[in-house]
């Protein structure tokens, strides 16, 4: 299985401790099966860089590296999937996001090597973040969730890995880069 990551930089090995936390399922090495969407995010990646003063505004080079990972490897590792983009999906997300939000579900997804599931990008931060802010309803109420994950249109949302151990980033093998000209 092939998997891909956009970024800023190059990224041969992983490292966990340059990951960023707060992300949808926490601090993790993220990728995609989606060469579309690892591009997508690659030129992401780039723009932030450049707007937070990480790179210089001339920049114009962003990276899709390529990752291989043999299935009886992922046998291995202990792997939560998320079938669909539920109220369960939504209590990961916003719990890994916001700190202190939902304690007990970040506490049960702990251990896990590999989180799978849908990726609530950029265009679905402001309805995540009105969700976390109350605006539906109260955090994690029914009608609240509902609207949430109904205004997140999830049939159009791609996927995402997120490696979240040792264990995990040694399990990748390093493919190659292409550089992303924007």
């Amino acid at each position: 299985m092939t998997l891909y990551h956009g970024s800023y930089c190059q990224v041969k090995k992983p490292d966990l401790n340059r990951c960023a936390p707060y992300k949808d399922f926490g601090q993790g090495f993220y990728l995609t099966t989606s060469l579309e969407q690892a591009h997508a995010f690659a030129r992401t990646s780039l723009r932030k860089a450049i707007a937070t003063g990480i790179l210089k505004s001339d920049m114009r080079t962003a990276y899709v590296t390529a990752f291989t990972i043999d299935e009886e490897t992922m046998t291995t590792l202990d792997i939560h999937r998320f079938a669909t983009t539920d109220a369960e999906w939504l209590r990961c997300v916003v719990a890994h996001r916001r700190k202190g939000a939902l304690p007990r579900v970040v506490d049960a997804y702990a251990h896990y090597d590999v989180i799978i599931g849908k990726i609530a990008n950029d265009a679905t931060n402001a309805v995540i973040t009105a969700y976390m802010a109350g605006l539906y309803g109260p955090l994690e109420s029914d009608e609240a969730t509902r609207l949430c994950i109904g205004m997140l249109l999830p049939e159009r949302l791609t996927g995402q890995a997120c490696f979240r151990t040792k264990r995990a980033i040694a399990a990748l093998t390093y493919k190659h880069t292409e550089e992303i000209w924007t």
